[in-house]
């Protein structure tokens, strides 16, 4: 069915906002939620039929597009997705209908079909977002419960996953229960300290190589840019795909190089990056970073006010590589300082202090392409250090692989299988509604 618009006159808002006077009262559930939201301050509005005869609103507050699910039987509980990284340079948005294309991976048609509302905001921007990612969640969460939520529960993954736990640290009572996955849960600096480092041991290792990287070698710069030249009528996200995939080739060739020859110069290339991190010597666990940081890293020091991890005087000890190469290495590497602006950035969105009174399960896969496991062992340790482990139940689950070109395959970042992020929340939902903490086995 096509979508409807809502344009309200000013005799009929005249009368819903007499019937509104108090934003204390009980919300008048027989209007049509549209009107109440138009209202309410949101523009832009526009409905369309949900499952079940529920309703997909789509509408603005302040600006920021946002999506509504509403089932038809409404328990009047309400979860919010906390949405993960975009390449800097797109579009914020949000899913015209988060029920049929799920960002959650299945976990939110889910929730929708027990009674709740599925609501997401965009954020300001693209790239790092942590920031506006709270504010504006948490201003459609208050937008939300003045429709008729009286229980709500935030979710999200990598980024998303942070954007979680930053909004019940800095807002302890906005929200009934919280489940990150995947996510950035110790911080950003570990993070971004890791893709860089990765990225200025490639460009050293692949020095001179068919595999080395395109564009900008500078670490503390972007390497290639993420929005089409002025003049260019590519569509955008086609540009940042086609960027994306101009990193990952060479990367994707030395691998392909190595697998061939296990003794060869190339798989020691692999080996030796693989152990400047302390990860998996696999294809995804290398790319993902270093992609990330050639197309962000300049988004990254606009939004901190520079980079917020450094490695001056850091010593690697590279795999295989003999006392003299090692220490040629330590020369070569390309050194990059702190800065004290990003670091204190960094510390406010958002390093976890572990102080939060939410209930919050966290699940993440021990191999993750992008998000390292070491983030869920660290947020653990701090969360336990701050004497809170009564409000954290962690799980762990194995990594998940995907195809590759060239006969390759990588582990996945965020590969939960719908059953998994359905677990999760339902582990969640009956630890807050029933007082049940979840057990071991809740999400396997």
């Amino acid at each position: 069915m096509r979508s409807s618009r809502f344009w309200l006159s000013g005799v009929v808002a005249a009368v819903l906002l007499a019937g509104c006077a108090s934003t204390s009262s009980p919300p008048d559930l027989s209007t049509p939620i549209a009107e109440r939201a138009a209202v309410l301050g949101a523009t832009d509005l526009s409905s369309a039929p949900g499952p079940d005869g529920g309703v997909i609103l789509n509408g603005k507050l302040d600006g920021r597009p946002f999506v509504l699910a509403t089932p038809n039987a409404w328990n009047r509980g309400a979860v919010f997705f906390a949405q993960g990284y975009s390449t800097p340079g797109a579009t914020p948005v949000v899913p015209e209908d988060p029920i049929a294309k799920d960002p959650g991976g299945g976990s939110l048609a889910h929730i929708y079909g027990q009674g709740y509302a599925v609501a997401i905001s965009a954020y300001d921007k693209a790239g790092v977002a942590t920031e506006s990612g709270v504010a504006n969640t948490i201003r459609l969460r208050d937008f939300v419960n003045r429709l008729g939520a009286n229980r709500d529960y935030i979710l999200g993954g990598s980024m998303g996953g942070g954007v979680v736990v930053a909004a019940i640290e800095t807002h302890p009572q906005a929200f009934d229960g919280a489940v990150s996955m995947c996510g950035v849960t110790q911080g950003w600096t570990p993070l971004i300290g890791q893709l860089t480092e990765l990225r200025a041991a490639y460009n050293l290792l692949t020095e001179g190589t068919p595999y080395a990287l395109p564009g900008e070698h500078d670490v503390t710069r972007s390497g290639l840019p993420t929005v089409p030249p002025a003049g260019d009528s590519t569509d955008g996200e086609a540009y940042r795909n086609a960027q994306k995939m101009k990193v990952i080739a060479p990367i994707l060739m030395l691998f392909g190089v190595a697998k061939t020859n296990p003794e060869g110069p190339e798989a020691r290339i692999v080996r030796q990056l693989a152990s400047i991190i302390d990860a998996e010597a696999d294809p995804a666990v290398i790319g993902a970073p270093i992609y990330s940081a050639v197309l962000g890293m300049d988004d990254i020091k606009q939004v901190m006010g520079g980079i917020p991890a450094g490695n001056r005087g850091k010593v690697y000890a590279p795999s295989g590589m003999s006392e003299a190469e090692a220490a040629d290495f330590n020369r070569r590497i390309q050194r990059f300082d702190a800065d004290p602006a990003a670091i204190a950035y960094a510390r406010r969105w958002h390093e976890a202090t572990g102080r939060f009174s939410t209930p919050l399960v966290t699940v993440h896969q021990t191999l993750d392409s992008l998000v390292p496991y070491s983030q869920s062992e660290a947020f653990g340790r701090i969360v336990a250090e701050a004497g809170n482990s009564a409000n954290l139940v962690q799980y762990q689950v194995p990594g998940t692989k995907f195809p590759l070109p060239g006969g390759l395959e990588g582990y996945t970042h965020c590969g939960f299988s719908p059953a998994q992020n359905i677990a999760a929340f339902e582990a969640l939902r009956a630890w807050v509604e029933q007082g049940r903490r979840p057990g071991p086995e809740a999400v396997q």
